[in-house]
């Protein structure tokens, strides 16, 4: 209940900071990505693909008198429809420096998740569906579209620290037999410092989730840990990256839920010299799983991914990238014949 009323509360003073502004300043970016990728299994022939990621995003903002910026933002699909447009909800930027974002706000642990270098391109290996072994810092921020997060300003009471804190609801309905988020919060922090001619950044979170599955809840709750560290001197980036925790996964119709144990690590670097970028790459997944409210099985998935890119400016805006990822792993314990390496040459146009 107390949840409901923070989000209540944080609706209307939305409402009624909105209600000053006449008019809203809109604003249009996105990318248009575009090229081909060859994926080369260890079993089977490899198979090659036009691989296409299109965004248009129109952002809307306006300042009351008071000094409070109100925003938000929406996505254009393509005809052929998505999984989902990824509407935000409404941001205010008060005059301090902090922000409050309210409706679809999202998990203040994964906003301050370690960006770690890996390549550029949109090449990969689709493994088995059972096979889950995380890839992502951010894999255990379960959230609803009923929530607030908050960030602070930055240099919160030491210079450097910036934090943001989250907290969401249940839409009301009833669980079905895929595992539905009934709520969470959240904590993030990131720390910038210098150490001579390097810029070190931290980041850290923490996330507990609650949810069910036919008024089911899973024995370990959705929820982890994450941390990263990122050091920039001149063009030269190197970033490493740790989560652990559980997740809620969903398989198919006949088994829609599987809790998993997992962890990852993630280490990548990424150089710039004058129109060239170079980008690599390593991610080490590792996961025990079993069934909604079963045992542990026997066996571990894992996933061992290597990738690295080059990329070149070819004009203002217009980027030229040639990627590559070689993928092993093993599911249940067992070797994934899924696996193996995929190429990827393409162009991205972003304005």
């Amino acid at each position: 209940m107390k949840k409901e009323l923070l989000i209540g509360t944080a609706l209307v003073s939305t409402l009624g900071a909105a209600s000053v502004a006449e008019a809203v300043t809109a604003t249009m970016s996105g990318n248009h990505k575009v090229g081909i990728e060859t994926e080369s299994p260890d079993s089977g022939g490899d198979t090659r693909s036009n691989n296409n990621d299109n965004n248009f995003t129109v952002s809307l903002s306006e300042t009351t008198d008071g000094g409070i910026t109100v925003s938000s933002s929406f996505m254009l699909l393509n005809e052929n429809g998505s999984a989902g447009d990824m509407d935000a909800g409404l941001t205010l930027a008060f005059t301090d420096g902090s922000k409050l974002d309210v409706i679809n706000a999202g998990n203040a642990s994964g906003s301050h998740t370690i960006s770690v270098p890996g390549s550029a391109g949109s090449e990969g290996i689709t493994l088995t569906t059972s096979n889950k072994a995380p890839t992502g810092l951010d894999f255990a921020t379960g959230s609803t579209q009923f929530g607030v997060e908050y960030h602070t300003a930055s240099d919160f009471m030491v210079d450097g620290l910036k934090m943001s804190f989250s907290a969401s609801t249940d839409n009301g309905a009833a669980a079905s037999t895929t595992y539905k988020v009934d709520g969470h919060y959240g904590i993030g922090a990131t720390y910038v410092t210098t150490a001579g001619d390097t810029t070190v950044t931290l980041g850290f979170g923490v996330s507990e989730t609650e949810g069910t599955t036919l008024n089911t809840s899973p024995a370990n709750d959705e929820g982890g840990v994450h941390m990263g560290i990122s050091a920039v001197t001149g063009d030269l980036t190197v970033a490493v990256g740790f989560a652990d925790g559980d997740s809620i996964e969903s398989i198919t119709a006949s088994t829609p839920a599987e809790e998993v144990d997992g962890e990852v690590v993630a280490v990548g670097a990424k150089y710039v010299t004058g129109d060239l970028t170079f980008n690599v790459g390593v991610v080490s997944g590792e996961a025990h799983d079993n069934s909604f409210g079963g045992t542990d099985r026997a066996g571990e998935d894992s996933v061992e991914e290597v990738s690295a890119s080059v990329s070149y400016a070819v004009a203002s805006g217009v980027t030229a990238i040639l990627g590559y990822t070689n993928v092993e792993s093993q599911n249940e314990g067992s070797a994934d014949t899924k696996d193996g390496s995929a190429w990827y040459i393409g162009a991205n146009m972003s304005f």
